[in-house]
């Protein structure tokens, strides 16, 4: 069985809500914009333990992506312990495995790897990544040293205010008509949207993903692996829809964190004021807690990848939008916004291509080169404030559901060569300053796409120290392929993004 890729993280959700479209918005026709709303999930773990699980959930969804053995979850669990120990120390570890003392040891190694899991979702670690000359504890001993003098702090050094835990900031009303925005997660963490689903119609928060291709919404019978039901979601079955069939055929996916299972069912789904009635997609009888828990604020993830990869053989919904004629071609294009622009302007669009939100002298298309059917395309060049790294022959898989980039561990120190001030921080992690001005940029089909400082600064080591050391946008991973790089939404957000079913093709253009 095939097990594509999910979001990390960064998943992607599609807002499809009953907002209404803006009375002057103009008509694009054969095509459908939609909001892309920023979801706020702030982790009060320390942001190196929180970015190794970023780093962790990256690597495995870019195993999956290359069709490479993924690491262990013991490895990966063990690289989690090493990351906590440096940081926290003896005692952060015994916070979180005395209380299962009394437990047997194979129910406790179990229970232990839920909690690690569970506490520092999305994040991750690479299982073996080239230690720096510093070497990994001195950086993350400092790093510790500093930010656990303000441990008990729940501000934002930068704004003064209280951080608010799993909130979503919306995005504005779309400038197209027929159109929703994306809203945003965390720091950029990933991306929703809604779509309605069902008779009477209900508003679903999704998760939007180009790196997989299953659409699911919890089952109104779901079940958590933890126990107990799926947390404070939307369900749908019979009950909320009289036009819900259950087919009695089952799926199954596993994404880079988390998993889920169920059946295969047909209900009637809007996407934008677009009706794909009886359209035919899964409903989760069991999630892990990655999506079951209280804290995710999505009812389900909706894969944008071709449907080679869908577990449950169906199409994709931009396929199906394609086919019926609801729109004039299965493209699916991507604005991603960014959380400190404060613009809230993420969209997501079905059909084509928005032509307000790029500079049309900079589109590039480009083959896709994975046979898989995630969307992959051949990197130029790599450069740092125009320095060529050296690394040719390059291949990137495009993908909105992983928050970093993920390069192979020589190209992502060859890179931070070059980047004044950075450490390898070890485990796949890099620190550069966060006052860095280094312009670190892509090149696709001759069309160079630098990413915006603040990217590569992705997130202070201590928040109460926005000046100090900040943990790299661009990760190491051991993938297996030493070409190959998991581009994710460090990258994104400073590119127009589109991918084009039926010609197999990628294009990104400069934003404006």
């Amino acid at each position: 069985m095939r097990f594509p890729s999910l979001l990390s993280s960064i998943l992607l959700a599609l807002s499809v809500s009953a907002l209404p479209a803006p009375k002057a918005a103009p008509e694009f026709k054969g095509l459908v914009t939609l909001p892309l709303k920023r979801l706020e999930q702030r982790s009060t773990a320390h942001p190196l333990i929180a970015h190794q699980q970023n780093v962790n959930r990256s690597y495995r969804r870019y195993a999956r992506m290359s069709g490479r053995r993924e690491p262990s979850r013991e490895e990966l669990h063990e690289n989690l312990r090493k990351r906590v120990l440096a940081v926290e120390g003896e005692e952060g570890l015994s916070k979180r495995y005395n209380r299962f003392s009394s437990i047997p040891k194979q129910t406790r190694d179990t229970e232990n790897d839920r909690n690690l899991e569970k506490r520092y979702n999305r994040q991750g670690v690479p299982k073996s990544a080239k230690k720096g000359k510093t070497g990994s504890g001195t950086v993350l001993a400092n790093a510790a040293a500093k930010q656990n003098k303000h441990v008990h702090s729940n501000q934002d050094a930068a704004s003064g205010t209280t951080v608010v835990p799993n909130s979503v900031a919306t995005a504005n009303a779309p400038t197209a008509g027929n159109s929703l925005g994306l809203d945003i997660e965390g720091d950029d963490v990933g991306y929703l949207a809604t779509v309605q689903i069902g008779t009477p119609a209900q508003d679903f928060s999704i998760l939007m993903d180009s790196g997989s291709a299953d659409f699911w919404v919890g089952s109104e019978q779901c079940q958590s692996e933890a126990g107990g039901g799926c947390g404070n979601h939307k369900f749908l079955g019979t009950q909320s829809s009289s036009s819900f069939v259950d087919t009695g055929s089952q799926f199954q996916v596993t994404y880079g964190t988390g998993q889920v299972a169920g059946d295969i069912v047909t209900d009637d789904v809007s996407i934008a004021g677009l009706a794909l009635n009886n359209h035919t997609f899964g409903v989760a009888l069991i999630e892990s807690t990655d999506f079951s828990d209280d804290s995710t604020p999505f009812d389900g993830l909706m894969g944008l990848a071709q449907s080679t990869l869908s577990e449950q053989q169906t199409p994709t919904p931009i396929e199906s939008l394609a086919k019926q004629g609801l729109v004039a071609d299965a493209i699916t294009s991507y604005k991603i916004p960014r959380l400190a622009d404060n613009l809230n302007d993420g969209e997501i669009t079905f059909g084509g291509l928005d032509a307000t939100k790029f500079d049309s002298t900079t589109l590039v298309t480009v083959a896709n080169v994975n046979q898989q059917g995630f969307w992959e395309g051949a990197m130029d060049a790599i450069t740092v404030d125009g320095q060529d790294a050296g690394l040719q022959g390059r291949t990137a898989i495009l993908d909105t559901g992983t928050t970093l980039i993920v390069a192979p561990p020589n190209d992502a120190a060859a890179v931070h060569k070059l980047i004044e001030g950075a450490q390898d921080a070890g485990q796949g992690s890099f620190i550069v300053p966060c006052t860095t001005n280094a312009s670190v940029a892509l090149s696709f089909g001759g069309t160079s796409f630098a990413i915006d400082p603040r990217d590569i600064a992705f997130q202070p080591v201590d928040p109460n120290d926005p000046t100090g050391d900040c943990i790299s946008g661009i990760s190491s991973g051991q993938i297996g392929g030493a070409t190959e790089w998991l581009v994710g939404d460090v990258f994104l957000k400073n590119a127009y993004y589109s991918t084009d079913v039926n010609k197999n093709t990628v294009s990104l253009a400069k934003i404006v």
